[in-house]
């Protein structure tokens, strides 16, 4: 059986922390020797004052609010950023860097030995990229609301007659939130106003403001959205497509007031109708109620002169009438006192033939009457027997022995007794 030597290996060299670290530095030194030009989404910025800038550079998640796919810390010296914010100046100071923007940065890479990282030393920025981002990112918004039908959608809501609540989305405290309350308090009109919070710029800012939209859509006769000025890409929440699709399936007429005279977002593309800023949207409202005060005053005295004229003509229409009435009525009278003269008489003659032929008919019907009154029968030697109790005695077997009985003559009458009364034969 055979062993074989084993071989201690050779130690390897012993490292300090600082050692390595200026190993790394050369090793990234001799990987990246230029300067490179990065692209990413900036955030959690902050700025030093009077000193650095620092910020992370950020690839976003594929998808919407998971974990970024990269990221590497950036730092902007003082020198660095003179010279960063000169850029940004010569272009009108439209880009912004603020948390959510994207941009195209120059750097050096660098290992950051007390903080143990690699990090970007910022030496400039490209203004350009992130415009021509935002440009092509709103023409493609644009195409895809118009292909949609949502373009106008929100134009389509019809406006309360007086839009006195109103749902506002705004950033509590900031200038246009004041400019627009101002304005509104200053009409002096009753105006029901329901603040809804919202941030107005940032990443989260887009996600935030379409949730505001839908709470202030259920409390106000209409929604307006208000944000005072800022550079493009401070207003880039409002070119994103959720807040475009909030606003277009609004079921409230929204209004918008954002940014200064020449800013024109896709929110104002897409609501029932825009403003050049917040207080130019203020004063729309206060115009709308004051006209329709103004209708309202208006119709008053229409109806007032109206009425007027359908009274006179009212009145009119009596008096000619009552004249026609009063010279009828008058015919009308003659007329019928001429009637009732010439009734009355005819009656009269009337009623004295009537009574006189009333007359004979009596005077004959009472010679008849005392041609058959019996006392005058009587009076001829004729007599009538009666029992007590009235019976006219047509026979001896209508009366008793006993019974009393009255005998009416043509002078009087006889009382007797029966004594015996005789059967006939």
């Amino acid at each position: 059986m055979s062993t074989e030597a084993s071989h201690p290996r050779a130690t390897a060299a012993t490292l300090t922390v600082g050692e390595l670290a200026d190993r790394l530095r050369g090793v990234l030194g001799q990987a990246f020797p230029d300067r490179v030009w990065v692209t990413g989404d900036i955030g959690n910025i902050h700025r030093m004052a009077g000193g650095p800038v620092f910020f992370d550079l950020v690839e976003p998640a594929p998808q919407p609010g998971g974990t970024p796919a990269a990221r590497v810390n950036v730092v902007l010296f003082n020198e660095a950023r003179v010279r960063v914010n000169a850029m940004l100046k010569r272009h009108g100071n439209a880009v912004r860097m603020t948390d959510g923007v994207e941009v195209r940065i120059e750097a050096t890479v660098d290992y950051y030995p007390p903080a143990g990282r690699i990090q970007l030393q910022m030496t400039a920025i490209d203004p350009a990229h992130t415009l021509g981002r935002l440009v092509v990112e709103r023409e493609v918004l644009m195409k895809t609301l118009t292909s949609e039908g949502l373009l106008r959608a929100n134009a389509a809501r019809s406006m309360a007659p007086v839009p006195l609540r109103v749902g506002l989305v705004t950033s509590l405290g900031s200038a246009a939130h004041a400019d627009f309350m101002s304005r509104l308090e200053r009409s002096r009109f009753a105006f029901e106003v329901t603040e809804v919070h919202t941030p107005v710029q940032g990443r989260e800012a887009p996600r935030a403001i379409a949730a505001a939209i839908s709470a202030a859509a259920s409390v106000g006769d209409l929604v307006v959205v208000v944000r005072g000025g800022g550079s493009r890409t401070d207003l880039a929440a409002f070119d994103h497509e959720t807040v475009a699709r909030a606003i277009a399936a609004c079921g409230r007429p929204v209004f918008t007031g954002i940014g200064h005279e020449t800013d024109r977002s896709v929110a104002d593309e897409v609501a029932h109708t825009a403003h050049p800023t917040p207080t130019a949207a203020a004063v729309d409202l206060v115009g709308r109620v004051t006209a329709f005060l103004a209708g309202l005053d208006d119709a008053a005295r229409v109806a007032a002169h109206r009425s007027r004229h359908h009274l006179q003509a009212a009145g009119h229409r009596i008096d000619t009438r009552a004249a026609t009435l009063a010279v009828a009525g008058n015919s009308t009278i003659t007329d019928a006192q001429r009637r009732i003269d010439t009734a009355v008489k005819a009656l009269d003659a009337a009623q004295r033939d009537t009574l006189s032929r009333a007359g004979l008919r009596l005077d004959s019907m009472a010679a008849r009457v005392s041609a058959f009154d019996p006392i005058r029968t009587l009076r001829r030697g004729w007599s009538i027997t009666r029992t007590a109790t009235g019976r006219v005695v047509r026979s001896t077997a209508d009366v008793t022995t006993g019974e009393v009985i009255t005998t009416q003559v043509g002078d009087g009458t006889l009382t007797s007794t029966i004594r015996n009364p005789v059967e006939p034969e």
